[in-house]
């Protein structure tokens, strides 16, 4: 008799216990996952998180100055950024080597007449939420954060040195014009050519 009386009220707590459980669960998964804030440079010095919420999608283009790959890139990337001046669309300029220095930069961007705004990433703090290992890479990211591309521009390089007539696919183009319509990209990845990363 105890043992039965035992059993009535031992079922229900364990369905409630159970069930609470798995509510918590769900509320974790469903709570957005919180990200240390980053800390970039401009090249006054001054500390910057391009990834602050602004109703804004964002487009990171990852550049060392002495990369032949990204310098021949110059043109396009200023394509790209002219037009879409009127979206609502920031462009940054990422320098990956923390030996290149402020003026060294504004040189190159000077020279090749780059697009955007650049920033200096010397604790590779964006290199690694936006997944770069080489440079020129990008990542897109949606005006909420989120990541929806990364790798490389088109696919015009199949090998470092080794370069197409002229690229037969647009990664970017379309990854850019995808998060505006709200919709994500056809291609998440795509493995990008180029120059190794400099070591820290």
């Amino acid at each position: 008799m105890r043992l039965a009386a035992r059993a009535s009220w031992l079922v229900p707590a364990l369905v409630l216990a159970l069930t609470s459980g798995c509510e918590r669960e769900a509320a974790r998964e469903q709570a957005p996952r919180e990200q240390a804030p980053l800390e970039l440079l401009d090249l006054d010095g001054h500390p910057r998180d391009p990834l602050v919420p602004d109703d804004r999608a964002d487009v990171f283009v990852f550049l060392r100055t002495d990369c032949p790959i990204s310098n021949r890139y110059a043109p396009k990337l200023g394509r790209i950024a002219a037009q879409f001046a009127d979206a609502p669309l920031d462009v940054w300029l990422i320098y990956v080597d923390p030996d290149e220095t402020p003026s060294v930069i504004r040189e190159h961007m000077q020279t090749y007449a780059l697009p955007g705004v650049a920033l200096r990433d010397p604790a590779r703090g964006l290199v690694a939420r936006a997944g770069a290992t080489v440079t020129p890479s990008v990542a897109v990211f949606d005006a909420g954060g989120v990541r929806r591309y990364h790798g490389r521009i088109d696919d015009w390089y199949v090998d470092y040195g080794q370069a197409r007539v002229q690229a037969s696919s647009d990664e970017l183009l379309d990854a850019i014009e995808a998060v505006l319509a709200g919709r994500p990209p056809s291609v998440a990845f795509a493995e990008p050519v180029g120059c190794p990363l400099p070591p820290l």
